[in-house]
């Protein structure tokens, strides 16, 4: 089954891939954001998912703040719709309108995360677009709504149930102790040597809380 998907996804890659070819570089972003929500297959989702973040990575700064405007002003909530599902809930307490009224107040951009989510080792990826949406929303305060999208999700997504306590040590592989170097605020960490008289001694105990979509980014270490 897996190679069967791994199969069918290379061939609606081939099929919108084109969309990315030289000379068709004149779809906006709002294009590939329609299309990835409103796909139906797992499999053209995911398809879909992998040349979206594709094509993010090699966005602009300007492109890039292009489409956190269009996930704030098209992808958010409609009020509207809010108060008529609403309504619609108070009137009768029942299932279909609990799950209309559900479905109105989450604004679609929290979908859209969901799905390039899919793709794997997209996680990170997501992470790193929040941190371009935090640089960019410093400079428009507006964008801090999509922003709450994103730490919406991630506190389910990074949620402690979902991570796996490591214990780490001088033998863990050089990247991940790097990590520790560049992200120790405490008791700062200046050089390789400082790091191994950290780790090396026999009373010294030192753990890394990971998450498996991210197995070598420690997100918590004591």
């Amino acid at each position: 089954m897996s190679f069967l998907a791994d199969l069918l996804s290379t061939v609606f890659e081939r099929r919108y891939r084109g969309a990315s070819e030289p000379g068709r570089q004149d779809r906006s972003i709002e294009q590939p954001c329609k299309d990835l929500l409103g796909a139906s297959g797992e499999v053209s989702g995911m398809a879909l998912a992998r040349l979206f973040l594709v094509r993010y990575a090699a966005m602009s700064n300007e492109e890039k703040y292009s489409f956190f405007t269009y996930l704030y002003n098209e992808l958010g909530l409609d009020p509207q719709r809010v108060r008529d599902t609403l309504a619609a809930y108070e009137a009768e307490l029942g299932k279909a309108c609990y799950s209309a009224f559900m479905s109105a107040v989450e604004p679609a951009r929290q979908e859209l995360a969901r799905r390039l989510n899919q793709v794997p080792g997209a996680t990170g990826q997501l992470v790193d677009m929040r941190a371009d949406l935090l640089r960019m929303s410093r400079h428009d305060p507006a964008l801090a709504a999509v922003d709450h999208d994103f730490q919406h999700l991630f506190m389910s997504w990074f949620n402690s149930g979902f991570l796996v306590l490591r214990p780490t040590n001088w033998a863990t592989p050089a990247e991940i102790l790097e990590k520790i170097i560049a992200y120790e605020a405490v008791h700062a960490i200046d050089t390789w040597e400082e790091l191994r008289n950290r780790l090396r001694p026999r009373d010294r105990r030192c753990f890394g809380f990971f998450h498996p979509a991210m197995p070598d980014e420690p997100l918590i270490f004591v």
